[in-house]
């Protein structure tokens, strides 16, 4: 015996039955609401670190998720550092950290207690500025800017590895000092991007702070 029209389920009615099934699953999910209650709550867990940037000790207590880079512009507003692609792709937020060139989104804060930091504020003044940011001006090595920070701490920490004979991928020995040569400032620099491609322009930079 059929069934009559009235008892039978459109194809539009299932669709829509189902529509607000999966809704419901999904606002289920965002409000974190379960038959057992509310959702658990995460404690925020915080930690003490000190360390000194450009010269200034700081004292901090601060979330242990915080980034270096994050606790440099929004803790203490030490905003030339930049955020470029926040995954240690572009090379923005170079600082130096004890004289050494980092990625400072990827570190964390509280990796540094006791560390030295220096960013593109402490290398130099307008009055003063350091050899590498007059050679940047005096040779064009930046066109936007916003790189331009991560570009001189980077290119500064590149001539403190050459100078302590630290090997790079294209250097000739591993025993042997490396020179300063295109090819090593390039290699040394690849993770610094500038979209504006004033890359010859900076390795130009580079060499006259190298040669004085």
């Amino acid at each position: 015996m059929e069934e009559s029209n009235e008892s039978m389920i459109t194809r539009r009615e299932m669709l829509a039955g189902t529509t607000a099934a999966i809704g419901a699953l999904a606002l289920l999910n965002v409000t974190g609401t379960q038959a057992g209650g509310a959702p658990h709550a995460v404690p925020l867990s915080k930690a003490k670190v000190s360390f000194t940037v450009n010269g200034q000790p700081h004292d901090l207590e601060m979330d242990t998720r915080t980034t270096l880079l994050d606790t440099l512009r929004e803790h203490l507003h030490v905003t030339g550092t930049k955020k470029g692609c926040d995954h240690g792709q572009c090379g923005a937020c170079t600082v130096l950290v004890n004289n050494q060139r980092i990625n400072s989104c990827l570190s964390l804060a509280l990796q540094h207690q006791g560390d030295t930091i220096t960013t593109i504020e402490g290398l130099g003044t307008p009055d003063k500025l350091h050899p590498m940011q007059a050679a940047f001006i005096k040779h064009d090595g930046y066109q936007c800017g916003y790189c331009t920070p991560g570009q001189i701490c980077s290119a500064v920490g590149v001539l403190n590895e050459i100078k302590a004979g630290i090997p790079s991928h294209v250097s000739a020995s591993l025993l042997d000092t490396p020179q300063v040569t295109n090819m090593e400032m390039r290699e040394r620099m690849s993770g610094n991007i500038c979209r504006c491609g004033a890359y010859s322009n900076i390795a130009e930079a580079m060499s006259e702070v190298a040669q004085q």
